[in-house]
């Protein structure tokens, strides 16, 4: 059995999570499965925390003031594991639960091309779109990048096609050239939700 400590504007308690238990909803509503009053900074259905595996899994339900984990902002879901604090506004809950210890990180399949700075930066503002929540969103055009990073279309366009020799892309052409470096991009680990915190 989990354990839960919170800290927060209200004092310390304890909760403890049942591994049967379906998926905890946590927010500071009286009908949540875990209730976090006294912090005006947590929305009235604020996370889902849910045990997956081996290990505990929380995702953010489109609260105001969002959610972390080890003060890493959780844009979809994120694995919580023995140790790990998630604040929800002004609260910290840590989890205690030696079952779900990191069993280390797990390696990208491909590992991506060495890149410069400049071509980071530029995969990371192509990906912001496709790294939103929001499902079948298209990269970023040239047109967004070049705002985005305060350069020329002309410049990012140069960085564009240096980033496709060196994912290997050379068949596609426009708006699926783009999709495909993005889809390469984060498939190889060179951008990650981490990128977007």
């Amino acid at each position: 059995m989990a354990i839960l400590e919170r800290r927060g504007p209200s004092g310390f308690d304890i909760k403890f999570l049942d591994d049967a238990h379906g998926p905890y909803s946590v927010g500071k509503s009286a009908e949540n499965d875990i209730v976090v009053d006294g912090d005006q900074a947590i929305s009235r259905l604020h996370a889902r925390l849910e045990r997956l595996g081996p290990g505990w899994c929380i995702s953010d339900l489109g609260s105001t003031n969002g959610t972390y984990v080890n003060e890493h902002r959780v844009v979809h879901s994120r694995a919580v594991h023995d140790g790990d604090v998630v604040r929800l506004g002004r609260t910290h809950l840590t989890l205690r639960d030696r079952k779900s210890g990191a069993d280390g990180t797990t390696e990208p399949m491909r590992t991506p091309p060495d890149l410069t700075k400049t071509e980071r930066r530029v995969l990371i503002e192509l990906c912001r779109p496709s790294m939103s929540g929001k499902a079948l969103t298209p990269p970023a055009s040239v047109e967004t990048i070049s705002k985005a990073l305060f350069v020329g279309t002309a410049a990012v366009r140069q960085h564009l096609g240096h980033l496709y020799d060196k994912f290997g892309i050379l068949t596609e052409e426009g708006e699926s050239k783009r999709v495909k470096l993005a889809n390469e991009a984060i498939e190889t680990g060179a951008v990650t939700p981490k990128d977007f915190e």
